[in-house]
């Protein structure tokens, strides 16, 4: 996936920006002490993603990271426990995507000249993938439709359409035989 590199200064936020900021924290902190799946936790999670979150798409809690809100998040998505989206760069989840436990999704890192800098690049996770239990996936990364990443997997480069990437860095070691997948 090509994307271009954003930075992001911390130190020029508005006053809008860190209130929005503060906002998420905040709705976060709620979602996360509120009883899962429940009519309250239903209405936590549509006040901090709006229209982002897609019809029949769940979250388990607890989920934190920054920019959270800003994520897109495809119809039939499942997210478990202890997602961390450090969402500032943009994520895309697209439908019917599976987020196991304990994955950390990273769209910015810190100029190492100016921490107070941030470079920031777009996660997209395509229909129909699978992020296995603890894996991360750095910026600027593209998970493929019907791709896996497994578990413990650090990604640092895009996965192919039925795609299988395991280890630290990611490589591919297999492609799926995209004809045993319903149309």
């Amino acid at each position: 996936m090509e994307c271009t590199e954003e930075s992001v200064d911390m130190r020029m936020m508005t006053p809008e920006e860190r209130a929005e900021g503060q906002r998420q924290t905040e709705l976060l902190f709620q979602l996360n002490h509120t009883l899962p799946f429940s009519e309250d936790y239903q209405k936590l999670l549509q006040e901090l993603f709006g229209d982002n979150l897609g019809e029949n798409s769940m979250i388990a809690p607890p989920i934190n990271g920054s920019c959270v809100g800003t994520m897109k998040i495809g119809e039939d998505v499942y997210i478990n426990s202890n997602l961390l989206a450090m969402a500032r760069g943009g994520v895309t989840i697209e439908d019917h995507a599976q987020i196991a436990a304990n994955v950390q999704l990273i769209t910015n890192n810190h100029d190492p000249y100016d921490l107070q800098v941030l470079t920031c690049r777009t996660i997209l996770i395509k229909a129909y993938a699978w992020i296995g239990a603890g894996a991360t996936v750095l910026p600027g990364v593209s998970i493929g439709r019907h791709a896996v990443v497994g578990a413990g997997a650090v990604v640092t480069k895009d996965v192919p359409d039925y795609g299988v990437a395991v280890g630290n860095p990611a490589k591919v070691i297999k492609t799926l035989d995209k004809q045993k997948f319903e149309r």
